[in-house]
């Protein structure tokens, strides 16, 4: 039997993908270390961090971060990538328009490459990155981002600066209390239709099952 004190665990797969450059490591290597370097070689394939979150008073959260290259863009190994994730970001660099136009891409990718067990998209959220820089482009204009991330279903969006810390922290944040809600959800629904596997099979020998609820 578990004891009173002991916490629940959770592991989440969580995807950071977007165009070459745009900083994805760097919100990674900030996050995970709270470190900063301009000095990263470019990520080849897929690269892997781990971040520990005492959420709450009952609850240990464990993020595994997949770092996905850029130039693995749409390629067959991006759907072994992607397999059992719960959620994502996707990075554009504010100062290159061009990775932000790619974003649509990769969500397209991502919703036709994993979807949580309940048949509905991964929770994702764009990450305007280095955004202590001159922006071009849509990101000038807030109402139309919020347009946009509606548009495409993304659950939000952040500003964010690896180089200056902004907003690394909420961001992650945000997701993981999706992640969570839908973690619950899910068991929620499998509990119910347990319950009601065990409900409907109880009379079949003409006897009431005494079992109804099963212990996990």
């Amino acid at each position: 039997m578990a004891g009173g004190g002991e916490k629940k665990e959770h592991l989440y797969k969580i995807l950071v993908i977007g165009e070459l450059g745009t900083g994805k490591t760097s919100i990674i290597k900030r996050y995970v270390h709270q470190f900063f370097s301009q000095h990263y070689r470019a990520t080849i394939g897929v690269d892997f961090a781990l971040k520990v979150l005492n959420w709450d008073a009952d609850t240990i959260v464990r993020l595994q971060l997949w770092d996905i290259a850029g130039q693995e863009r749409f390629g067959n190994m991006t759907r072994v990538y992607y397999k059992e994730a719960v959620g994502a970001f996707i990075v554009f660099d504010v100062t290159r328009a061009s990775t932000f136009e790619a974003v649509t891409k990769w969500k397209n990718d991502l919703d036709s490459k994993v979807q949580l067990s309940d048949g509905s998209s991964v929770p994702c959220v764009l990450l305007a990155n280095k955004c202590d820089q001159a922006k071009e482009g849509l990101v000038s204009s807030a109402a139309q981002m919020d347009e946009f991330c509606k548009e495409k279903s993304f659950i939000g969006w952040f500003e964010t600066s690896a180089k200056e810390n902004i907003n690394i922290d909420e961001s992650a944040r945000f997701l993981v209390t999706k992640v969570l809600q839908n973690d619950r959800a899910l068991k929620n629904d499998e509990e119910k239709d347990k319950d009601r596997i065990q409900l409907d099979g109880s009379g079949q020998n003409g006897t009431k099952s005494q079992k109804k609820f099963a212990c996990c």
